[in-house]
C-alpha cells in the first residue's frame, strides 16, 4: 500500500446561529455559567475540535448510508465508504490501511480574533451567554434557568482537513466523499441542541489543493 498524495481542503467555518461545543468546568462558582464552551487553555479563545468536526461529518455520512446500527455505535464493518476514509471502528482486522481523513481544530480567524479583542477593550464579552428555562406545562411559567456560553453568530474559524489518498482508492472519489460529508454539515448542525436552534454553520472560501470551489 502507498501514499499516493495527501489532499488539502481549506476554507472557513462561519458560524451561523449560536455554537455550543462543551468545555469544561474548573471551579463551580456562585453565580458561575453551567456550561461552558472549550476554550484554548491560555489565549481563552473559542476552538473547534477537530474531533467534533470529524465525528459530525462520520455520523452524517452514516445515516446517509443507512450504517446507523442499533448499538449506536459507528460502524465497523471495514468495507463500506465510512469505514475508508474514517476509520472502522474497533475492527483492527481489516484491509483498508490508515484512516483517510486528518481534520485538525478550527482555530478563531484572525478577522474574529480581532473582533474579540475590540470587544473585551469596550468592556464587553465575546462569548453568548443564553439563558434556558424548562417550562412547566402545569402552570405555564418558568423554572430552574441554566446558563450556556455560546460562540456568537458570525464567528468564524480557519478550516483545514486533509485527506491521504491511498494506491487502492484509485476506484474510490475519497476527495469527494469529503465534500459531500462537508456539504452534510451545513445541513445539519455541529455542537450541542442542534434541534433548539443552535450550531449551524456554513463554509466559505473553500479550496482543495489551492483550487477553489463550492460545496
Amino acid at each position: 500500500m502507498k501514499l499516493l498524495k495527501t489532499a488539502q481542503f481549506k476554507g472557513t467555518l462561519e458560524v451561523v446561529t449560536g455554537l455550543h461545543i462543551g468545555g469544561s468546568v474548573e471551579a463551580i462558582e456562585i453565580g458561575g455559567i453551567d456550561n461552558p464552551i472549550i476554550k484554548h487553555p491560555v489565549t481563552q479563545e473559542p476552538y473547534i475540535p477537530g474531533s467534533s468536526l470529524k465525528g459530525k461529518m462520520r455520523s452524517q455520512m452514516e445515516k446517509k448510508e443507512g450504517r446507523v446500527g442499533s448499538s449506536g455505535e459507528p460502524c465497523g464493518c471495514g468495507k463500506c465508504m465510512v469505514c475508508r476514509v474514517f476509520g472502522p471502528h474497533k475492527n483492527t482486522r481489516h484491509s483498508l490501511g490508515p484512516t483517510r481523513i486528518l481534520v485538525r481544530d478550527a482555530m478563531l480567524s484572525e478577522e474574529s480574533r480581532e473582533d474579540m479583542k475590540k470587544a473585551a477593550q469596550d468592556g464587553k464579552s465575546y462569548i453568548e451567554v443564553k439563558t434556558e428555562n424548562i417550562i412547566d406545562r402545569n402552570v405555564g411559567t418558568a423554572k430552574h434557568p441554566r446558563q450556556q456560553e455560546r460562540v456568537p453568530a458570525g464567528a468564524k474559524f480557519d478550516l483545514e482537513v486533509g485527506v491521504q489518498v491511498m494506491d487502492l482508492d484509485q476506484d474510490s472519489d475519497v476527495e469527494g466523499y469529503v465534500r459531500e460529508a462537508l456539504k452534510s454539515i451545513e445541513e445539519s448542525y455541529i455542537g450541542g441542541s442542534g434541534s433548539r436552534g443552535y450550531g449551524k454553520v456554513r463554509f466559505t472560501d473553500m479550496t482543495l489543493d489551492g483550487e477553489p470551489f463550492e460545496l
